[in-house]
């Protein structure tokens, strides 16, 4: 030991983070690396954000942050104190799925599943964005979520059903 150090090494302090997370407002102390995928996690136990190549290239921790998709795992959660967030547990509403989680079960849109949170909560927020109109679109704007499985003409079919459903497009 150099002289002067005391031989305890101290931790960085915690941050306050207050998010709202499906609708219910939650407040924690978090390090300051902690990503949002961990909070959620880790946290607040919101497994269904899955943690895939945590490097932001597979979609698989995709959620909706004000509006708005992003890879949770490249977003530390201080960065998004005050934002409203929606994960895969927060798109029901009042005991009915979301109609995208049923077109994912009408048409079959998953294999394993592993991807499906992150496929349901980027496609919500597609159809919410109101850009795509057509199924090259879809594939386009979809195209950072991964499916190695390869469910990918079902899972633009159920995107397709509900754009459809809602009367921004049609086949």
């Amino acid at each position: 030991m150099s002289a002067g150090h005391s031989g305890s090494a101290t931790l960085p302090e915690r941050i306050p983070v207050t998010l709202t997370v499906n609708g219910e407002v939650r407040q924690l102390d978090v390090l300051p690396w902690t990503v949002l995928l961990d909070l959620l996690r880790d946290h607040l136990a919101l497994t269904g954000t899955k943690k895939g190549c945590d490097h932001g290239q597979c979609g698989a921790c995709t959620v909706i942050v004000d509006g708005k998709r992003i890879n949770s795992c490249m977003a530390f959660a201080v960065m998004k104190d005050g934002s409203n967030v929606t994960t895969i547990e927060g798109l029901a509403k009042d005991g009915a799925l979301h109609p995208l989680q049923q077109a994912f079960i009408d048409h079959d849109a998953f294999q394993c599943g592993y991807c499906t949170p992150g496929q349901i909560c980027s496609g919500v927020a597609l159809i919410e964005e109101g850009r795509a109109k057509t199924r090259d679109e879809i594939r386009e704007f979809m195209s950072g979520n991964i499916c190695r499985c390869g469910a990918y003409t079902n899972i633009v079919d159920a995107i397709e059903q509900v754009i459809g459903a809602n009367g921004e497009a049609g086949r």
